[in-house]
């Protein structure tokens, strides 16, 4: 039997977590920043990964049985390294995991470290189908590939579909490092933060940005401006690995970043989280590096170069960034009763990375991901908690 498909225009009614969407010559391509945060600072980085669309997804109600998603996704080698993972889209049906896939063909960018240089090569959009879906009326949800670019090309049904009706969900807005970003887990609802948003029953908008958690302006007056119920800030590794700024530099800095968010924020409960457990910059400063002898045998790790001794001019290192985020939210919250302060160690500790050792040395793999989540909603949804409470 034929498919009768129905093409759907992809517009801001059915995709969520974005807050931008740029017309390309082959596409929709979401973003996470807007276009004018995009425009202060052209960093290569930044550029690569808040294109990534991490907590972006497609959500439609629907009857069809059968959906298909045309996708021209951007994959990044690295010359020296075996490739990465091919990008997951993860299927939701009501809310409950059901399907994941991927697709074929589009552009690759092979990076060659040792050379500074970087060949993009076009390919062609693929397509990733969905099928034998139940013959009723349903919610569905298209998660995008949390570490992968991702243009939208088009969207078929076997019925119509619709935008998803409001259910008075609190909107969750977080930022952090990679970390947030879902670096290492496997597809985009096993990271950290969509672990926590469905424990949470919450609508996740995420702002994790790998190696660009830098408490830049630009991202604290994005913040200040998205509508928002609950906020929180996780702060600290890239701000190390980096070798950013000094504690002269990064107190104030800090102070700033809250200060913009509660222009726009006044009262929104604000959680500021520190770092995860991480040995290799626990109480040695940055800057972070590619480990040489794993390299060489291709494999990605991390190392910490800088000195120890150099805390006391100053350097970050994750204990002192401990310290003293608690110290400014402690400042901060005589003022402020809807600020509150999360140790990350009580997220993932010393205890775990002796059970669920970091593969690369920074980043946690999907089973720490899923402990970090379920700790950040016992935590933060508790009823007790700084995000305890329903509806709007």
């Amino acid at each position: 039997m034929t498919t009768t498909w129905i093409t759907t225009p992809i517009s801001t009614d059915i995709l969520r977590g974005a807050l931008d969407l740029q017309r390309t010559a082959r596409g929709l391509l979401p973003h996470r920043l807007p276009a004018w945060a995009r425009a202060q600072y052209t960093d290569g980085q930044l550029a690569m990964v808040e294109a990534q669309p991490a907590g972006v997804r497609l959500a439609f109600r629907t009857r069809a049985t059968a959906v298909e998603l045309d996708t021209l996704p951007t994959r990044h080698t690295y010359t020296g390294l075996p490739p990465r993972p091919d990008g997951v889209y993860d299927l939701l049906v009501d809310g409950h995991l059901t399907d994941q896939a991927g697709v074929t063909g589009g552009d690759t960018v092979t990076i060659d470290m040792a050379a500074g240089t970087a060949d993009h090569r076009s390919g062609p959009p693929g397509t990733v189908r969905f099928t034998g879906l139940p013959d009723r009326v349903k919610d569905l949800e298209i998660w995008l590939p949390h570490n992968e670019t991702t243009e939208l090309v088009a969207l078929r049904t076997d019925a119509p579909v619709e935008p998803v009706p409001e259910r008075g969900r609190r909107v969750w807005l977080h930022h952090g490092s990679s970390i947030s970003q879902g670096s290492n887990a496997t597809s985009p609802t096993a990271t950290w933060p969509a672990v926590a948003a469905s424990l949470g029953d919450v609508e996740l908008v995420n702002l994790g940005f790998g190696g660009s958690a830098l408490l830049d302006p630009f991202t604290a007056r994005t913040m200040r401006d998205i509508p928002a119920d609950l906020i929180s800030v996780k702060i600290g590794i890239n701000l190390v690995n980096a070798d950013l700024m000094r504690l002269r530099a990064f107190t104030p800095a800090v102070h700033g970043f809250l200060d913009t968010i509660r222009d726009g924020h006044p009262t929104t409960p604000l959680l500021v989280v520190s770092p995860i457990h991480c040995p290799i910059h626990e109480d040695t400063p940055g800057p972070g590096a590619f480990d040489p002898a794993a390299f060489s045998a291709g494999q990605v790790r991390f190392m910490a170069t800088g000195d120890p001794a150099e805390r006391a001019s100053g350097k970050l290192t994750l204990g002192v960034i401990r310290d003293e985020l608690a110290r400014i939210t402690a400042q901060r919250a005589a003022g402020d009763p809807n600020l509150h302060h999360l140790d990350g160690l009580d997220l993932y500790g010393e205890a775990d990375f002796a059970e669920l050792p970091l593969p690369d040395r920074l980043h946690p793999d999907t089973a720490a991901h899923r402990r970090i989540g379920e700790r950040f909603a016992e935590r933060a949804f508790a009823a007790d908690g700084p995000f305890a409470g329903h509806g709007s």
